[in-house]
């Protein structure tokens, strides 16, 4: 695969974008990869390389630009005051445009998954946007918080426009499980495709490897669930889940 650095203005605001390109014919479809707390660091993009394993065009773009990449657990903990959503959906349109240019995506058919905070972006996306057709939450808390001045995202549960995916550990206190249960109900009620999974015996960020809580095996099974999910919205045949761990 290629991967490079690139970058748009957002907000007279420089933001770089992690670009993660499969060797295939393409265009083929894209995949916003949304961030941890921690930015575009390694996790993000590795799962970024893993989206372009699988077959599309993965790009990561740094949330936090406004502010600066947070080098620091402090310095992670004070942007998190800062957080907008009017902002975020500025930079999912940026986003957009910029994969507009880019030859080898195809942006009709578009996909989001995020992790931790960029779970709850991608459950964002989907719910107040019609750009994506479908939509993965890897443990993201927050869907019944605001950022900002704009309503939490489960506020439009009734507006979301694609297939939802979401993988959520048992013993995770943000989101807590009972919340997502909550979420997953209210999806079911109001007839939104969607499909939860919850994890046994399993903390938040289960597929990360090196941290205390990974949970290889959820790892793996999580991710080819995706893989295929996306496969079976994004309209591209499954390709061969690249080994993770």
């Amino acid at each position: 695969m290629k991967t490079s650095w690139e970058s748009v203005t957002v907000d007279n605001s420089p933001m770089g974008l992690y670009l993660a390109q499969p060797e295939i014919a393409g265009p083929v479809p894209a995949i916003i990869v949304v961030q941890n707390q921690d930015g575009v660091a390694e996790f993000t993009q590795e799962m970024t390389r893993r989206v372009a394993a699988a077959g599309y065009v993965g790009i990561a773009p740094q949330f936090y630009h406004r502010e600066g990449e947070p080098k620091t657990p402090e310095r992670t903990a004070s942007i998190k005051d800062s957080r907008n959503d009017g902002h975020v959906m500025s930079d999912i349109n940026a986003t957009v445009n910029f994969l507009k240019g880019c030859a080898s995506a195809d942006t009709s058919r578009l996909g989001i998954v995020g992790f931790c905070m960029g779970g709850r972006i991608a459950f964002l996306g989907a719910a107040t946007t019609t750009l994506f057709k479908a939509a993965v939450d890897f443990y993201g808390g927050g869907c019944y918080s605001q950022w900002g001045d704009r309503p939490a995202p489960a506020t439009f549960a009734a507006n979301v426009s694609c297939p939802i995916q979401g993988h959520f550990g048992e013993l995770d206190k943000n989101p807590p499980p009972n919340e997502m249960r909550r979420l997953d109900a209210e999806l079911t009620k109001l007839g939104k495709a969607h499909e939860f999974f919850f994890y046994p015996d399993t903390h938040h960020g289960f597929n990360r490897a090196g941290g205390k809580t990974y949970k290889p095996e959820h790892d793996t099974s999580s991710w080819a669930k995706s893989v295929e999910f996306f496969a079976k919205h994004l309209s591209a045949a499954p390709q061969k889940v690249a080994a993770v761990g």
